[in-house]
C-alpha cells in the first residue's frame, strides 16, 4: 500500500525554511534581516531624539520669551546645547558682529541676521534628519529584494519538478515556501521603514515650523532693537 506523503508543520518553521533554502535565498534573507535590525534601531533612536528635541524646543521658547536679559539667557550652557540654543547663538553672533561697526547699515544687519538664522535652522534640520534616507531606501528596495528571493525560489522549484519529473505538492512546496518566506521578510523590513519615514518626516516638518517661528520672532525682536537707535 503506497505511503501518503505528509508535510509536517515543523518543516515550515522559519528556521527550517532558512536552513533548507538555496544559498542565494539565504543571502537575501540575511540581508533583509540585517536591514530590518538597522530599521528598528533608527526608528527607536530617532523617535526618542525627536521627542526630546520637541520638548526642549517648547521649554526653551517658553523660558526665552519670559527672560528679561537675552545675553544672560544665551550664556546658559545647558540651553545652548539644543537646536533652539544654537539658532539663538547664530542670530546673536551675527547681531554683535554687525552692530559693532562704526556705521550700522540697518537693512544690511536685518538681512545678515535673517541669513544667519536660516542657515542655522537648515543645519539643525540636516542634523535631525540624518539617516532617515536609510529608512526611505529600505522601504523602497526591500520588497524588490524579497521579490528577487521569491523568483529565485520559484525557479528552483521548477527545476526540482523538471529533475524529479513529478509536479506533486511534496516536490514544489518546499521551494515555494522558501520563496514566500523571503518575500515576507522583505515586507517585514519595508513596512516599518515606510511608516517610520513618513512619521519622522511629519515630525521634522513640525519641528522645522517651530524653529522657523522662533527665528522669525527673534529676528523681529532684534529689528525693534535697531529701530530704537534711529
Amino acid at each position: 500500500m503506497p505511503t501518503t506523503l505528509a508535510l509536517e508543520p515543523a518543516t515550515f518553521s522559519p528556521i527550517r525554511l532558512f536552513l533548507q533554502a538555496d544559498i542565494v535565498v539565504q543571502v537575501v534573507m540575511v540581508g533583509l534581516m540585517l536591514a530590518s535590525i538597522v530599521t528598528w534601531t533608527i526608528i527607536v533612536g530617532h523617535g526618542r531624539r525627536l521627542a526630546k528635541t520637541r520638548r526642549d524646543a517648547e521649554i526653551f521658547e517658553r523660558d526665552f520669551w519670559r527672560a528679561g536679559d537675552v545675553d544672560r539667557f544665551s550664556t546658559d550652557a545647558q540651553r545652548g546645547d539644543s537646536p533652539s540654543g544654537r539658532i539663538l547663538a547664530a542670530g546673536l553672533g551675527e547681531w554683535r558682529r554687525s552692530t559693532a561697526r562704526p556705521v550700522v547699515d540697518r537693512q544690511g544687519v536685518r538681512d545678515r541676521i535673517s541669513a544667519a538664522l536660516d542657515s542655522a535652522i537648515g543645519m539643525e534640520m540636516d542634523r535631525l534628519g540624518d539617516r532617515l534616507n536609510i529608512l526611505a531606501t529600505v522601504g523602497s528596495v526591500a520588497p524588490f529584494v524579497g521579490l528577487f528571493g521569491t523568483v529565485w525560489g520559484i525557479m528552483r522549484s521548477f527545476s526540482a519538478i523538471a529533475t524529479a519529473g513529478n509536479s506533486s505538492l511534496a516536490v514544489v512546496a518546499p521551494g515555494i515556501a522558501e520563496a514566500l518566506f523571503a518575500t515576507a521578510i522583505g515586507l517585514f523590513a519595508a513596512i516599518p521603514a515606510v511608516i517610520g519615514y513618513n512619521r519622522f518626516t511629519h515630525a521634522l516638518g513640525r519641528i522645522e515650523a517651530r524653529l522657523l517661528r522662533f527665528g522669525d520672532g527673534f529676528h523681529a525682536m532684534l529689528s525693534r532693537e535697531l529701530e530704537k537707535d534711529v
